[in-house]
């Protein structure tokens, strides 16, 4: 097996817990059909107060338009999302949720809620707020991120 590290014990640990995080959360949701991606999009949609275009949605969640396009092609054949021309832009759809998705999300969300609670039960409700801080503290200090190049 290759190993990749980073130049910092704390950041590979980071990502390895954050990686079995995700890895543990997806498991629960796929033995209904769902996953991680498909709930953030799912989630995305259940909580904005308009319809989004794809590209406003793989925005907000931080993935390709490929990606987004091949989540809502599943998605809405499974009569989860629906598309609708975009009342001023013809080129654009925008992304609603069907009844059918609605309670999907709701199902997804319990799934999730219970494998991160027992994904984190180790941790002391002292352990969480110190944890929290830490993490907050160090989020703050990471700059952002330059601009990329032109295109």
């Amino acid at each position: 097996m290759v190993e990749t590290r980073s130049s910092d014990v704390l950041v590979d640990d980071l990502f390895r817990t954050t990686v079995r995080l995700r890895t543990y959360v997806d498991a629960q949701l796929r033995c209904h059909g769902l996953s991680v991606s498909r709930l953030r999009l799912l989630r995305a949609l259940a909580t904005t107060t308009e319809p989004l275009r794809m590209r406003d949605l793989g925005e907000a969640l931080g993935i390709a338009p490929r990606t987004v396009t091949s989540l809502v092609d599943a998605l809405e054949r499974e009569g989860l999302v629906e598309r609708v021309r975009h009342p001023t832009d013809r080129r654009a759809f925008l992304l609603t949720l069907t009844p059918v998705g609605r309670t999907v999300h709701a199902k997804a969300e319990e799934i999730d809620r219970a494998a991160l609670a027992t994904a984190t039960s180790a941790l002391t409700p002292a352990q969480r707020a110190t944890l929290l801080d830490l993490l907050s503290t160090l989020r703050t200090a990471v700059p952002d991120a330059p601009p990329g190049p032109l295109e």
